[in-house]
């Protein structure tokens, strides 16, 4: 007789005939022992029988393919880390040698099907069911399980075999821009999806939240073999007991209810390692910073698909401070570690086993200190919500998550912007004062940007230092004027710094000529009627740049000043819409004296003390003449021509090696302002220039080793000219207004006819979107400016 799992279902008919008599399984007396113990048995043998037949088919199977995809099986294994035991190995191996082809295949299933999860069978009109493999449904937290798919291709189907769970997938809902969202996916239901499902290969992502394996020797589609082996991937985000419904479908139509094409399944996960960070900065003090952290199959932790707030999904790195955590499975792991552009970049490797660690340390390490020069950075433009930030399960993020950003990147001020996405949950935190998180050295405070408004069509503006957020008479952001001066002229009676955000958008040109007269559309949403607001004194302080390409910003600035204008420029990063990666990727660096409040900081920028950079290039202390950028109105007087003195404090860091990914884009590719792009050749040098009127008059090589080094240049100056140092495209200075016998800057006609040219091309791309209440306003705004550059055409020198 043989044993009861190799009975089969044939024998139902007489278990229940034999019990209902009051004999066992095979027919001999026995004692009635109650319903429990005919329910017990009967549904243990039903499971047996599904199992077996889950895993055996009557269709032929060829030996030379499947023996094929069995060692592919077991190199792709091996190749994710979770290979076949050396008996397994062997087996195969002696498997193939088997002289009896039918007893082969068989060994090669029986060595497989241990390792089968899910027995996926296609019938004849390709439906689809699936049933429990032999596999043991066991996972681990932060970790990814590989299993196998049995498919029994009755209907030799060859496409592409798909997997679906609702307990998989993304935690979060993306955010849409919708100022006041609905709540499609709240935290219960982000809960609920402990899990990713795949199936190798994947699909081509590089935040594949399984890994990033999709080369051969496994294949997209099913070959059409009678039987055939797919592997499966799991991750589990939790420890413990979690179930999971898992189905399979080989496309529309195949997905039948009715014939069972999903299982539910439930999985044990083994607790992952808390593995304590220790992270000291360069004065040995407890500290934050940045990890990305990949084990051997260059898979990152934690899985970003499963990352809420404080961890950001949409970025590789997290940020732990000394003495925090990170949950690790057992495996072998790389940690990519800084504080910040104003340190360097360094790997450890360690394992986590059984034997530990329990503790890892991390030294960081600086190679510049602009603080110790009395230089401070900040980024004006960062955002909580909106953009790669989610609107489901939270409307944005908390202060204490953009904290933990501006922390990680050691930025001096941080402007956190409210803005149209999620503008009435994210209001609550403006407050008119520094956030509470604030510390001496790393401020941060909440502040407006005037984007998702109707006058946003004009130009995004950002309001520093309000002390309302809100426009009088308005009750919703509809509400709010359709163009831009009255809103910069109520902030400024507050007492608010304001300027233009994201200057480049709308002021493309084909040309990378500076400064150059092409006239751009006018039809975006950077410094658009910064063409017009500058003709009005007091309106508009700064333009921002660092995140758009450097000639499209540049270009209306250079103008401007070639006309007499003041407007300072000021770094941005506008975080994280136009760049994801981090904080503080554009910054403004300011010149205070200690304590710095950001009152005072916002002073240094209006006063164009500053300069901005991408935190890797740094020109700090530019005198002109002996006169310091941004003190005493940053003017030097000299009673005729002459040739002045300048000299600056420079730094820059380049890696030894080039990255020819970077150094060979074309300008208007991301990331537009990065010291990379400045490298000269294959060598470790940047250019530092002197520009005089947007032009450049004298140029010396900087080493880009990291140590600061005084610079000095004699440069000629025959007019009332401004003058400023750069290095193209990673930092630039604001301007020295040098005033030769008292005259104004006036030094070029063809900046003023260029700026005459824009006012008209604007108005074109704006007034149709201004209100019928507003027209007259604007109107009349657009008249004076068209007048004062016509009267600079008239005052200007000809080129």
């Amino acid at each position: 007789m043989g044993k009861p799992e190799e009975l089969g279902f044939s024998l139902l008919p007489a278990i229940f005939r034999n019990i209902s008599s009051g004999k066992d399984l095979f027919g001999k007396s026995m004692v009635r022992i109650g319903a429990a113990f005919i329910v017990v048995a009967t549904l243990t043998l039903i499971a047996t029988e599904l199992a077996s037949q889950s895993t055996t088919t009557t269709l032929p199977v060829p030996l030379q393919p499947l023996a094929q995809q069995a060692h592919q099986i077991e190199n792709a294994l091996a190749y994710l880390g979770q290979p076949l035991s050396a008996e397994e190995v062997s087996g195969i191996d002696k498997a193939v040698a088997e002289p009896s082809e039918s007893t082969a295949v068989e060994r090669l299933q029986s060595i497989l099907d241990a390792h089968v999860l899910a027995v996926v069978q296609i019938n004849a009109e390709s439906r689809v069911k699936v049933e429990a493999g032999r596999a043991r449904a066991e996972l681990v937290e932060a970790g990814t399980r590989l299993f196998l798919v049995k498919v029994i291709n009755e209907a030799k189907v060859t496409a592409a075999l798909k997997v679906e769970s609702p307990n998989s997938g993304d935690v979060y809902i993306q955010s849409t821009g919708s100022s006041q969202p609905a709540m499609e996916l709240n935290p219960r239901q982000a809960a609920d999806r402990w899990a990713d499902v795949s199936l190798h290969p994947l699909p081509a992502n590089s935040w594949a939240s399984i890994s990033l394996y999709q080369n051969p020797p496994m294949l997209p589609r099913l070959s059409g073999l009678a039987v055939e082996y797919q592997i499966l991937a799991i991750y589990s985000r939790d420890p413990g007991q979690r179930s999971a419904i898992i189905s399979f479908n080989v496309g529309q139509g195949t997905q039948d209810i009715g014939f069972r094409n999903d299982m539910t399944i439930l999985f044990t996960a083994r607790p992952a390692r808390a593995v304590i960070f220790r992270v000291h900065d360069e004065n040995g003090e407890p500290g934050m910073a940045s990890f990305i952290v990949r084990d051997k199959l260059n898979r990152i932790y934690p899985n970003p698909a499963k990352r809420l707030a404080p961890d950001f999904f949409f970025q590789p790195q997290v940020y732990r401070a000394d003495g925090e955590i990170l949950r690790l499975p057992e495996g072998q792991y790389t940690v990519t570690y800084t504080g910040g552009p104003e340190y360097l970049t360094r790997e450890k490797d360690f394992i986590v086993d059984t034997k530990g660690p329990s503790e890892v340390e991390f030294q960081l390490e600086r190679w510049i200190d602009p603080a110790r020069y009395g230089w401070y950075s900040g980024d004006h433009h960062i955002h909580a919500a909106g953009c790669r930030h989610y609107q489901n399960p939270a409307e944005g993020v908390l202060p204490d998550d953009m904290m933990r950003q501006v922390r990680g990147e050691r930025l001096n001020v941080s402007s956190v912007l409210t803005w149209g996405p999620d503008y009435y949950y994210q209001k609550q935190f403006f407050s008119g004062h520094d956030d509470p998180l604030s510390t001496p050295r790393q401020l941060m405070h909440y502040d407006l940007e005037v984007s998702g408004f109707p006058s946003s069509h004009a130009g995004h503006i950002v309001l520093l230092n309000l002390r309302s957020q809100d426009y009088p008479g308005t009750e919703r952001l509809t509400d709010w004027p359709t163009w831009d001066l009255p809103i910069l002229r109520w902030a400024k009676k507050q007492g608010a710094v304001v300027g233009f955000a994201h200057s480049g958008w709308g002021l493309a040109v084909q040309t990378s000529e500076l400064p150059n007269y092409e006239v751009p559309g006018f039809d975006g949403i950077g410094a658009n009627e910064y063409i017009v607001d500058v003709t009005i004194p007091d309106a508009v302080d700064f333009i921002s740049a660092v995140d758009t390409p450097y000639v499209w910003e540049l270009n209306i600035w250079y103008h401007t000043l070639n006309l007499g204008f003041r407007t300072r420029i000021a770094g941005e990063t506008d975080f994280p819409c136009i760049y994801d990666s981090r904080v503080g990727m554009g910054r403004t660096y300011a010149s205070v004296s200690a304590p710095v409040s950001y009152g005072s900081w916002l002073d240094a920028l209006k006063a164009g003390r500053s300069y901005v950079s991408d935190g890797k290039t740094h020109l700090m202390n530019l005198t002109v003449g002996g006169v310091r950028v941004g003190d005493g109105n940053s003017e030097l007087h000299l009673s005729a021509g002459s040739k002045v003195a300048i000299s600056l404090v420079a730094a820059a860091y380049l890696p030894e090696h080039p990255d020819k990914s970077l150094h060979d884009l074309p300008y208007d590719e991301k990331p537009y302002w990065d010291i990379e792009r400045a490298r000269i050749g294959d060598s470790r040098k940047v250019a530092v220039e002197i520009i005089v009127n947007g032009k450049p008059v004298s140029s010396k090589e900087l080493l880009a080793d990291g140590v600061s080094r005084e610079m000095k240049f004699e440069v000629p100056i025959a007019s009332s000219s401004w003058v400023a140092a750069r290095v193209i495209p990673a930092a630039h200075t604001n301007p020295v207004f040098v005033i030769v016998e008292g005259k104004p800057i006036r030094t070029s006609r063809r900046s003023a006819e260029w700026a005459l040219k824009g006012v008209n091309q604007c108005w074109t791309q704006k007034s149709t979107r201004i209100s019928q209440a507003e027209i007259g306003e604007a109107q009349k705004a657009y008249d004076h400016a068209r007048e004062v550059y016509q009267q600079l055409v008239r005052e200007s020198a000809p080129n």
